[in-house]
């Protein structure tokens, strides 16, 4: 989303400082002491470390500068409360901090409210998804999630982790375009069912279930648990054992091979 982005909140990321371990040493300590100066030379210097942590959340489709302000905040609350006694290095400290005000943030404005325990779910999932990722080099089911998470002390069932992860899932709007053909756009509202109307657009039914037949195995049987049987495509990578990324990947094939049926 915003990982080309220059000017954040007004400020020229390309141009921000970049202090040495020393120099945020000595900076640190006249902090300690009540340097306001200092403070704020320590918090320019930092700014690339906010900007280098709320890009990993830069899936959240967040506004770029609503994150950095965020991340400021956990920044600030780092630096005024760092113990420069302790054998730490200050960007250790500082990070967990910063994702920490990103993700009460994301959680207190989420239009979707979402129970702490089920983002704690939903987070592990997530972190686990990503180790196995890079270990796999593909995204792995929810089985291999599962297992990853009970070999670290984290029992929970299936169903859990893919309510968990559907659950942080953003929303997206019934004006969401899914498809598009120059002027012409299909948007997420055009794909649900009305009953009222179904006698009415038996024509275009007849053509869709048509369109349907041309569809291979694997995508016929995504499109009907997708969209007859109501399943998520979390629960469909799970049910025929490929990751979500390939059924959202194969969704978006056969939709556009149906319209073209069409």
């Amino acid at each position: 989303m915003y990982y080309n982005k220059v000017v954040i909140c007004g400020v020229d990321t390309s141009k921000l400082p970049v202090l040495n371990e020393n120099e945020q040493n000595k900076l640190l300590k006249k902090v300690r002491m009540g340097d306001n100066t200092a403070r704020k030379r320590l918090i320019d210097g930092n700014l690339r470390l906010v900007l280098s942590v709320v890009q990993r959340f830069n899936s959240r489709c967040e506004e770029a500068d609503d994150l950095f302000q965020v991340g400021c905040i956990g920044l600030i609350k780092a630096i005024d409360n760092f113990n420069t006694e302790f054998n730490l290095k200050f960007s250790t400290y500082a990070v967990p901090m910063i994702i920490g005000e990103v993700r009460r943030y994301l959680r207190d404005n989420s239009i979707i409210k979402v129970s702490r325990s089920m983002r704690d779910i939903a987070y592990k999932a997530l972190q686990a998804r990503e180790s196995l990722s890079n270990k796999l080099t593909r995204e792995p089911t929810i089985d291999e999630i599962k297992q990853y998470l009970g070999s670290i002390g984290v029992d929970v069932d299936k169903q859990k982790i893919t309510n968990a992860l559907d659950a942080i899932s953003h929303p997206i709007s019934l004006y969401e375009p899914v498809l598009g053909d120059g002027d012409e756009s299909v948007y997420m509202l055009d794909k649900l069912s009305d009953d009222k109307e179904k006698d009415e657009n038996w024509l275009e039914n007849i053509s869709i279930n048509e369109a349907i037949l041309h569809l291979d195995k694997r995508e016929k049987r995504i499109i009907d648990l997708r969209f007859f049987h109501g399943k998520t495509q979390m629960e469909i990578a799970d049910e025929i054992g490929i990751s979500q990324a390939q059924v959202s990947r194969l969704e978006k094939n056969a939709l556009m091979k149906i319209k073209n049926e069409i």
